[in-house]
């Protein structure tokens, strides 16, 4: 016991000291701390993704949800660059965790009353919340695993811990989009029935739904004359109740965070954080800075296409291929296949990757989904089995996107050591730009055209990444001719 201090820095010792003092149990305490706050999150998003997923079905006059959706990821860029620094000074971690969440709460009570009046400026609301809690939330979980490691006297690495601590808290986020489609299916489906019909059902059932529904999907407003399908709105009183379920699930996040989480000054002992080094200003040029670095420009179309491939699935999947042809109602039991298979992806991949390597994976993932995407182009959507092939596509979307975010994140970290700030503040930047001009431009293209850009954009990535990996490869094999070269003139 007495050699494991001896072995420890001075300010280890000081540290250890420290978490001795606040008791014995203190390491169950941190992980209790990362429990509640992962619940925290699986609730409050339970709520988010839930209601986001309705947007371009609910809300179809003027595109309305489209342009809502883009007003999140608009503000959530500028956000992303300024807020968060700011707001974590003032407010600490832990408070800007609930502030944060607060931030969301009008844009749930704006489903009661939805209009552009209503919904941009709410939008915008959740956008502006939406970077300093991110970054609180990384910076919160990297603190307290910093303080575990210390307690255990170092046995255990930091960045060790902070991988199981990420782990943990993802176990709890990817739960929620479930967990949010599970309750608005639920909701909307229960006992909504108009003609013995389901409520939310098309209009009109002499449309052909196999030539009009899926990749052929326009808009009603912009094909009215040639009998495009009129999605029918649930029932007023099932939407408000789903919007009163969720803005209670957001209520009761804020409130579980700031009785439930531990503030950082618990362990002011550790550090300060990065909010005490970086400025917003300073932040933002460090950001485009590192856009001089070639890996960094390579990376920008597989991190654009993670944002326009989301996009794609909440917007355009649920209401072409969902709503049109089974109704507003199922778009929770799609979505729900979508968030299992996410979930499982984010857990096998590193076992997968270790299996078969990164680039193998990376390119396998690539011919899946442009597979996807051709399927969905030629599918038309149509006979009795048409709920399960639904649920077949959305799982399958789900499987690819848990690989994407879990690789271009983890790249960016293994391609710029000593610059990993600038480097994931450039892959949110881009990823919600991405985000933003799917959004933006789902109003004017055909769901066909939507699919194009997607595959091109995906195709575009992955030959960016695959020239890094080139590049990578380059560099290596010089590295190790020179030291053959230099070992074979000492033998000499």
């Amino acid at each position: 016991m007495r050699e494991d201090i001896d072995q420890l820095t001075a300010s280890d010792r000081e540290a250890l000291e420290a978490i001795e003092k606040l008791g014995p149990r203190e390491k169950w305490r941190i992980v209790k701390n990362i429990a509640v706050l992962g619940f925290a999150f699986m609730v409050h998003f339970t709520a988010f993704h839930g209601t986001s997923n309705l947007q371009s079905s609910l809300h179809t006059d003027g595109s309305l949800g489209a342009y809502t959706l883009a007003s999140i990821y608009g503000s959530l860029i500028v956000s992303n660059l300024f807020l968060p620094v700011l707001v974590i000074r003032f407010l600490g971690c832990k408070w800007t965790v609930v502030v944060s969440f607060v931030a969301y709460m009008p844009y749930i009570a704006a489903q009661f009353y939805p209009s552009f009046a209503t919904l941009i400026p709410s939008g915008l609301a959740v956008g502006f919340g939406g970077g300093p809690l991110w970054c609180a939330k990384c910076t919160y979980l990297a603190i307290i695993a910093e303080a575990f490691s210390v307690a255990t006297r170092r046995k255990v690495r930091t960045e060790y811990l902070i991988v199981k601590f990420f782990s943990l808290f993802f176990v709890f986020y990817q739960l929620a989009q479930v967990l949010g489609n599970l309750i608005s299916f639920t909701v909307l489906s229960y006992g909504a029935t108009v003609d013995g019909n389901e409520t939310g059902a098309v209009q009109s059932l002499s449309v052909n739904v196999s030539s009009t529904c899926g990749a052929n999907y326009e808009a009603p407003s912009e094909n009215a004359s040639q009998g495009a399908i009129d999605l029918q709105r649930p029932d007023a009183g099932q939407l408000n109740t789903l919007t009163g379920i969720f803005l209670a699930c957001m209520v009761a996040a804020s409130v579980s965070v700031a009785i439930g989480v531990d503030s950082l000054k618990r362990y002011s002992m550790i550090r300060t954080g990065q909010a005490d080094q970086v400025s917003g200003t300073r932040m933002l040029i460090i950001t485009l800075r590192q856009l001089g670095n070639r890996y960094q420009l390579l990376l920008l179309p597989i991190t654009a296409f993670i944002g326009v491939e989301q996009a794609f699935i909440a917007v355009d999947f649920t209401k072409s291929f969902v709503a049109c042809g089974l109704g507003i109602s199922y778009i929770g039991y799609a979505m729900i296949c979508f968030g299992l298979a996410n979930a499982v992806a984010a857990a096998v991949t590193p076992y997968v990757t270790k299996q078969l390597g990164r680039r193998a994976l990376i390119f396998l993932t690539a011919i899946f989904h442009a597979g996807l995407v051709t399927f969905m182009l030629l599918w038309r959507p149509t006979g009795e089995y048409y709920k399960y092939s639904i649920m077949a596509v959305a799982s399958c979307w789900g499987l690819a996107d848990g690989v994407w975010l879990i690789q271009i994140n983890s790249l960016s970290g293994i391609l710029f050591p000593g610059n990993e700030e600038a480097a994931f503040s450039n892959f949110r930047l881009w990823e919600a730009t991405g985000s933003v001009i799917m959004y933006a431009t789902s109003p004017f293209l055909s769901t066909f055209q939507k699919l194009l850009f997607v595959l091109g954009i995906m195709t575009v990535g992955t030959v960016g990444y695959g020239i890094i990996e080139l590049m990578e490869y380059r560099v290596k094999r010089a590295v190790t001719e020179k030291r053959f070269e230099a070992v074979s003139q000492q033998v000499d």
